[in-house]
């Protein structure tokens, strides 16, 4: 008998965040580990009218090609992959893992590779995305190796997964509605911005935000939701940020990651720990090296840090930033073929600045800030 609250997600993915429609061609991805979960979003994909295609991936075969894989290999395109994402209306995928430590002895330079070769399927995603022709929604499926690394035993995960993603109400739909109008107002306030300034300990940086819009995730992309983000103008990243939990790669932790910037590019990388892995993601491409996201995580019902960025980037009372692919929908310009969060906790003492005045303090928005605006 299969869990009610997955039965609530694929509702939800399907008729709230793709809204998926009679004659939608609907593409459905995810590892071997969460094929509970793509029986349900298939069941109701196929029961709103839709054709479905599926890919169900396996880690285990992932690891054997970039174990052996020869440079050539790893530099070849996803053909599958590129196919669907060409030809489908809306794309939704889960994350899972069954081991998450499955790829910490592969080399760094073949994880360079395998990202390149995600060039072309990466690209065609980020354009359509960008100019609406193509609706995506990511979630996770809970499993025992994701409940381990978040240290938490499987049934207090699901919990925590479900929880965070209000699968225990009543009607779920009807509160990310209200989240989605409480958000608004803030992004309204920031479109008016022109730049921004975090500070924290060991953070001092400035984000040109200047014409670029500002998008209110309200359960329609990723789920579960709960930020706000824009990208920053290319060459208009300057400062110091720290970073203030681990960056995670493929199962690889980077722990105590610094990062100077000078005018959008980072010129100085530093790490505690896998610091030869941060050097070589900000050397896959042209684009790696420079912001294509920043972000205000909202949802206060995440509290802790979980090695998921699903869940982590959203936790209230921080910020992230990116490296790599822009958002097109934001007015992003940046091409990588990675995209890469890290998170900066704001709880303690941390600020930030919109056009010098102050409006989010100690992980909080400033909400009395709003009636000057009359949002």
């Amino acid at each position: 008998m299969s869990d009610q609250r997955l039965n609530k997600l694929a509702k939800l993915l399907v008729n709230y965040s793709t809204k998926v429609k009679p004659g939608d061609f609907v593409f459905v991805s995810c590892d071997e580990v969460a094929t509970p979960w793509m029986v349900e979003v298939v069941k109701e994909v196929v029961k709103a009218g839709a054709y479905v295609e599926t890919l169900l991936s396996s880690q285990e075969v992932s690891e054997m090609k970039l174990k052996y894989g020869s440079e050539e290999q790893l530099l070849q395109e996803n053909t599958i992959f590129k196919t669907m994402l060409e030809k489908a209306d809306v794309w939704i995928s889960a994350w899972a893992s069954g081991n998450t430590k499955i790829f910490s002895k592969i080399d760094a330079d073949k994880i360079k590779m395998s990202s390149k070769g995600a060039t072309s399927w990466r690209k065609i995603y980020s354009e359509r995305m960008g100019n609406g022709s193509l609706r995506w929604c990511g979630t996770q499926f809970p499993t025992y190796a994701d409940a381990q690394e978040a240290s938490m035993s499987f049934s207090d995960y699901e919990e925590f997964v479900y929880g965070a993603g209000m699968l225990d109400a009543k009607d779920p739909v009807a509160q990310w509605k209200r989240i989605s109008v409480e958000q608004e107002r803030w992004v309204k306030y920031l479109d008016t911005k022109k730049e921004l300034q975090f500070v924290s300990e060991g953070t001092d940086i400035k984000v040109n935000i200047y014409e670029r819009k500002w998008i209110n995730c309200d359960g329609k992309v990723n789920f579960p939701d709960g930020e706000v983000f824009t990208s920053p103008v290319e060459d208009g990243v300057d400062g110091v940020i720290t970073f203030s939990f681990p960056g995670i790669y493929m199962g690889k932790e980077i722990e105590g990651i610094v990062l100077e910037v000078n005018k959008g590019k980072v010129i100085k990388a530093t790490a505690t720990k896998g610091e030869d892995l941060l050097k070589t993601l900000l050397e896959i491409d042209e684009g790696s090296c420079r912001f294509g996201e920043v972000a205000i995580g909202t949802n206060y019902g995440i509290k802790n840090f979980t090695r998921n960025m699903l869940f982590d980037e959203k936790i209230g009372g921080t910020v992230h930033m990116a490296i790599g692919d822009s958002m097109p929908e934001a007015g992003g310009l940046n091409k990588s073929t990675i995209h890469w969060d890290m998170l900066c906790d704001m709880r303690k003492g941390g600020k930030i600045y919109a056009d010098g005045e102050l409006f989010y303090e100690n992980g909080k928005f400033i909400d009395a800030l709003l009636e000057k605006y009359n949002l």
